[in-house]
């Protein structure tokens, strides 16, 4: 099972996630996030982590800025959260990772068709025991990485139901204070089996 971490703003959690084995590492350029990290040192972290793929998050950003970072970071893929258009998609520089609300609007079809390489669903509080979900997820031909409400408890449940490319987790490995935890982020892996942990 891949592992997604997301809202990475430090060197020594991003250091943490690599050794561990996460398939990829969220940054987060929306000025509003919690998690925001600055494109400068995004691209300090992006370098001292070659085995781990970088994701640069964005939300209905303009195009020229969402380029600009994702060439400055040296960014693998974009994460778009928005409405972006499928044109838009298709002038992002690098691989687009789309996310999906997963509610009553959600469409397999939509997701299917967009240019998008790998589709993200945010479940957000849902029950991911849904049995509609593990069918939507088994109709889409592209990568699909899960999202909400994951954590050291509930991952393997997640992976036994719904059998995602990977899934994404923030929330999950966050302490207290709303910061990341090392120890979460090692808990995480040790669940998920990881041998480098």
């Amino acid at each position: 099972m891949r592992a997604k971490l997301s809202g990475i703003t430090d060197l020594f959690t991003a250091l943490t996630a690599d050794e561990c084995g996460a398939a990829f590492v969220s940054f987060m350029f929306d000025v509003d996030n919690k998690d925001y990290i600055e494109p400068e040192v995004a691209s300090v972290l992006a370098r001292q982590i070659p085995g781990t793929r970088t994701v640069g998050v964005f939300t209905d950003e303009e195009l020229s800025r969402v380029n600009l970072i994702a060439d400055m970071v040296g960014l693998d893929y974009v994460q778009l959260n928005g409405d972006e258009s499928d044109d838009y998609m298709r002038q992002v520089v690098c691989p687009v990772i789309k996310r999906y609300y997963v509610d009553e609007h959600f469409s397999v079809e939509k997701a299917e068709q967009n240019p998008a390489e790998m589709i993200l669903l945010d479940l957000g509080e849902q029950d991911y025991h849904n049995k509609k979900l593990a069918n939507d997820i088994v109709q889409l031909h592209k990568s699909v990485i899960v999202a909400g409400e994951i954590n050291r408890e509930n991952v393997l449940d997640v992976e036994r139901k719904l059998h995602p490319y990977a899934v994404d987790v923030s929330e999950g490995i966050e302490a207290c204070n709303g910061q990341k935890s090392v120890r979460k982020i090692r808990g995480l892996f040790r669940r998920m089996g990881s041998r480098t942990v």
